[in-house]
């Protein structure tokens, strides 16, 4: 029976992972489970890998970026800043037909330089514009819903970013440079979600909201105005040398509750305790997983599974473009079944030296990564985002799956455009003094 075990130890990890998962355990408790089955099975020490892995991952200065972002994004949602953020963007957009579609596209764009986070852009701005869509019966609930899913995708993709933090660690890149690839990208997938929500709006004779007077402007755009500087700062820190990525988190989240506290008066100490809790068990579950994948990833090196797989492309001679497309396939695929950070753990790091013998740039594919994984939210049957607004909107995730097809084929056309021209996403780093 041991030799057994032995022999079929990787087999019986990922037995054990998909078990727990199904029965409702976290990735990461499951994953770090079947990396004990498998320590055990293999007769090595389960304390020394796991344990030398992540003192050195957790010592790392960039990791800290990722429970001051979340901080961040918490002090955001429980201050004001959403709905001035949501006034200021209907008065840009919301004289146009599907006039409050618009505005839930642009806040997201506007709040993603912030959150760094799909989750806070869907349950901070998510909430809010709901409310003011479905009010009068404007939109239908499962519309509002899938719009406000499918644009809480931009989030991590414009800088900050807590996934490319992430896949920085897994890929040893420049967090400075992937934010700066995330920036075209995330602006064409807002684009391409504004036109489909147009055409949908003409086609269903959506209303135009109400238009905000000219004069009015100035004033709705000097309230907002701190709010709007938070991206400013941070991203002109960052490229300018002031700050780095770790750093300017920390000054992200001191000026979110510093403009929330003395110049919108938002914020109390009861809130603000509520922020530091929410935003502790926020950074605890990531931990868990950051945890997971570091044991898990130690067991698939040890078997070899990434210079298999790259053994097994390689019979197949595929060209760079053959390549992208069955890599884009592949973790969007998985993206139906697995947890974003989870893809960003555990399958990209196996795919790292494939795509460098391609000669497939790393920030570039990074970019390419984070967007499939990000479209996962939003795909059935997982589609974590998908819930999430099903929670908010009481609406079955069946009628909201209806309503969301048609963004998923808007975002799979810009991910078409960010695969397979890298000069559109590498303009931008390359500015800056990237040299890939």
């Amino acid at each position: 029976m041991i030799d057994f075990f032995a022999a079929h130890a990787i087999g019986t990890a990922i037995a054990v992972i998909v078990a727990l998962s199904l029965m409702g355990h976290s990735v990461g408790i499951s994953m770090v489970a079947g990396s004990l089955i498998y320590l055990l099975a293999k007769g090595y020490d389960p304390s020394l890998a796991p344990e030398t892995l992540l003192q050195g991952l957790f010592n790392g200065y960039t990791l800290l970026a990722i429970p001051l972002f979340i901080l961040a994004a918490d002090i955001m949602n429980i201050g004001s800043l959403a709905d001035r953020l949501l006034r200021f963007s209907q008065a840009l957009v919301g004289r146009f037909r599907g006039g409050l579609g618009h505005v839930n596209v642009v806040s997201s764009l506007i709040f993603s330089g912030m959150s760094g986070s799909a989750v806070a852009d869907a349950v901070g701005m998510g909430k809010i514009i709901i409310n003011m869509m479905t009010k009068d019966g404007k939109y239908t609930p499962a519309y509002a819903a899938a719009i406000t899913a499918a644009t809480a995708t931009v989030g991590p993709i414009i800088p900050p970013s807590i996934p490319m933090v992430l896949y920085a660690i897994v890929s040893d890149q420049s967090v400075g440079y992937l934010f700066a690839a995330g920036l075209a990208p995330g602006l064409l997938m807002a684009l391409v979600m504004a036109l489909m929500n147009y055409w949908i709006a003409r086609r269903r004779n959506f209303p135009t909201d109400e238009a905000v007077p000219l004069r009015d402007l100035p004033a709705i755009t000097y309230k907002a105005a701190p709010a709007l500087m938070l991206p400013v700062i941070l991203l002109g820190g960052i490229y300018g040398g002031v700050v780095t990525p770790t750093e300017a988190a920390a000054v992200a989240a001191f000026y979110a509750l510093f403009i929330s506290v003395t110049f919108y008066r938002s914020v109390n100490l009861r809130q603000f305790y509520t922020a530091l809790l929410g935003s502790a068990r926020s950074t605890a579950a990531v931990g868990v997983l950051v945890a997971g994948a570091v044991t898990f990833n130690y067991v698939i090196a040890r078997e070899g599974v990434p210079h298999a797989i790259a053994d097994w492309l390689g019979q197949y001679e595929f060209s760079r473009t053959g390549f992208l497309i069955v890599i884009n396939l592949l973790i969007l695929s998985l993206g139906m079944v697995l947890e974003g950070g989870a893809i960003l753990l555990i399958i990209v790091p196996i795919l790292i030296p494939s795509v460098q013998a391609m000669g497939i740039d790393l920030v570039h594919f990074g970019v390419i990564a984070v967007v499939n994984a990000m479209v996962g939210l939003i795909t059935p049957p997982y589609g974590l985002l998908l819930f999430i607004v099903s929670n908010i909107t009481r609406q079955p995730v069946g009628k909201i799956i209806r309503e969301v097809w048609p963004f998923i084929i808007a975002l799979i056309i810009a991910l078409g455009i960010i695969t397979f021209v890298p000069d559109f996403v590498l303009f931008l780093p390359r500015l800056l003094g990237y040299q890939g």
